[in-house]
Parts: structure tokens; sequence; C-alpha cells
């Protein structure tokens, strides 16, 4: 089972991405499940969301404590919150930043980065960027398509939306997968 913990600021889609994840992981014939953890926060405070993906029947309900995978939206939650506190050992950290991965010091993880911010703004003129992170995901750990991501895109937003969230999925993957920062 791949445990995943998604850092963001109110907002910028975060829990709307670990219930897309779930989505597509299901439709992948997996097991998934999806939840977030906030209170009454407002726009712009951290927000945690979890997703967990298993070829077997997950049992678990409870929060993500040692997360496989981070995911962070927000680069600057870092100086806010411990954000990697409990991954797991050898664990993966993906970051929405402008920065080279070898700039931050998460001793024994895999960290990779993209600039889901650019993308985002590039394509939806908004700084929302769950579509772009979750493309960033699929090409990084290789735990869902590409295509079941824009089939939950498709089916959770209505269409003038859509079809701008899965371009930004897929020009995300793409990029990433063509080897480009």
């Amino acid at each position: 089972m791949k445990e995943i913990r998604f850092h963001g600021r109110g907002g910028q889609g975060a829990v709307t991405a670990a219930t897309l994840l779930a989505i597509a992981a299901f439709k992948d014939g997996r097991f998934s499940q999806a939840f977030p953890k906030f209170g009454v926060e407002r726009r712009g405070a951290p927000v945690e969301a979890f997703t967990r993906i298993s070829d077997r029947f997950i049992r678990r309900k409870n929060a993500v404590y040692e997360p496989d995978i981070l995911v962070v939206l927000d680069s600057t939650l870092f100086d806010l919150v411990n954000v990697t506190d409990g991954l797991a050992k050898g664990g993966q950290v993906i970051i929405n930043t402008e920065k080279k991965p070898e700039e931050f010091n998460i001793g024994g993880a895999e960290v990779s980065t993209v600039d889901a911010t650019s993308l985002a703004f590039e394509i939806l003129g908004l700084d929302i960027v769950n579509t772009s992170i979750l493309g960033a995901f699929a090409a990084f750990t290789g735990e869902v398509r590409k295509e079941s991501l824009c089939e939950a895109v498709r089916e959770n937003f209505p269409q003038n939306l859509a079809e701008k969230n899965v371009e930004l999925v897929e020009r995300t993957y793409d990029k990433l997968i063509e080897g480009e920062r």
C-alpha cells in the first residue's frame, strides 16, 4: 500500500487533488481512499489531505502519519509546518517550486520538483496547482496512469474547467516525461 500526504494551502486544491488521485487509482483497478484534514481554515491556511492506493482492500481509516509520498503544493509551507514529519525511510517528495531538487535538504528522500504554478497560470490563468501537481505525481511515481487522471478530471469538473485541467495534467506529465524541468 502507498500512503500519500498532500500539503497545501486552502484554495490550492489539495483536497481535490487527493480525491482525484484516489478516483484515478480506482479507474486503474486498484483500491483507494482519500480524505482531508482541516478545520475552519481560511483561504491560504495550511491544509493536509491524504490518499491511500493499494492492490488489496484498505482497512485503515486513520490519517497518514508515515507517508511513502509527500506532495507539497506550496514550498513556503516548509517554513510553517513540519512537512516531512513521519516521512517513510526512502520516501518520495514532490514539490511545486522553481527550485531544483538538490536545493532541498530532505535526508534520505527522493526529491522531485516541478514549477506547477507557472504551468497553472499559463493554462488556467490561476494559481490553482492541483491538476498540474497530479500530472507530476503520475510522471514521477508511475502509481496512476495519466489517462486515468484525465478521466477523473473530466468526470468531476464542469466541462468548461475540465478540458483546461486535462490540458494541465497532460502538459505537466508530458513535460516531465520528456525530461524538461
